[in-house]
């Protein structure tokens, strides 16, 4: 008896580390499937708990290419985004909603909610899932979309992207300037809602490969009026002052058209030189990844050829 004693003691031990272990393991392998399913990013406001996959994100902000490029899917987004000819794809499932669709986002179960700063309701939006928002020009239109892959666990995929344009766009810039010259001017002007507008370097709209990427030069008046403040309305009569030698000339289907019948369009360098490049001002209003391949395309046919 006295033999077994130790024995029986030993075993005891041994089943108990067992147990121990058992339990040990399962708290591990309960703890990382927890962790793989969502993510901590630190957003402007703080840390966010967020789904490692998001798959079914609400986008009420200038994001949707972003996440399309991404492989994210979207389930509700905004009306500029819901009208872009581009996204029409990849957003035929989506809904269109604002901020203010609090009932609609309720019904489509996001599980992720991006926008911008200042969005209204953002208290009840965190209430239906988890809420980032940016501000808009706090980061560069490149580490923007590095910032959006971090969000959604893809900032690799991201960065090679941000760096393959940075290459493509420069190359591209130097093709056009020994092209059309060092000096040339280039002015990106749209037509909106019965008003002109003039845009500096950080506004969509082609500016950012324009201006940043490529190293091309906006007129003088431009760089005056619309270089801080991001965009200038104009008048038709001055127009002509804003006009470089070239000229990115966005429009939408609704928007007057008299102004390219007017003499002050006419007689500018890029009009008589059959320089101005229409495009549609609802695909190229935007600059997230998929708007900004599309805007690299637009310019290097425009003034490459190719």
């Amino acid at each position: 008896m006295k033999k077994l004693f130790p024995v029986l003691f030993i075993l005891i031990l041994v089943l108990a580390a067992c147990g121990s272990n058992t339990s040990n393991s399962e708290e591990k392998a309960s703890s990382s499937g927890s962790e793989s399913d969502t993510i901590t990013y630190e957003s402007e406001n703080g840390s966010v708990e967020v789904p490692a996959k998001p798959q079914r994100v609400v986008v009420l902000s200038s994001y949707v290419g972003d996440l399309i490029d991404l492989d994210v899917p979207i389930v509700g987004a905004d009306a500029w985004s819901m009208q872009n000819p581009r996204f029409e794809d990849a957003l035929k499932d989506a809904e269109e909603v604002t901020e203010d669709d609090l009932e609609k986002i309720i019904e489509l179960k996001p599980d992720l909610i991006i926008g911008l700063t200042g969005l209204k309701n953002l208290d009840k939006l965190k209430e239906i899932a988890p809420t980032v928002t940016f501000t808009y020009g706090k980061l560069d239109y490149l580490d923007q979309h590095v910032e959006i892959g971090k969000l959604v666990n893809k900032e690799d995929e991201a960065q090679t992207w941000a760096d393959d344009f940075t290459k493509r766009a420069t190359e591209a810039g130097e093709q056009i300037k020994e092209q059309i010259g060092a000096d040339a001017t280039v002015s990106v002007v749209e037509n909106f809602d019965k008003q002109l507008y003039v845009y500096g370097d950080n506004w969509g709209r082609g500016t950012e490969v324009l201006y940043q990427a490529m190293g091309l030069n906006m007129p003088e008046k431009v760089k005056q009026d619309a270089l801080e403040a991001g965009y200038f309305a104009l008048s038709t009569e001055v127009l002509p002052e804003y006009m470089g030698d070239y000229v990115i000339f966005s429009k939408f289907d609704d928007a007057d058209t008299s102004v390219e019948e007017s003499e002050s369009f006419q007689n500018t360098t890029a009009a008589k030189n059959n320089q101005v490049y229409e495009v549609d001002g609802n695909a190229f209003y935007f600059n997230d990844s998929n708007t900004l391949d599309y805007q690299l395309e637009f310019i290097k046919e425009s003034f490459l050829g190719k």
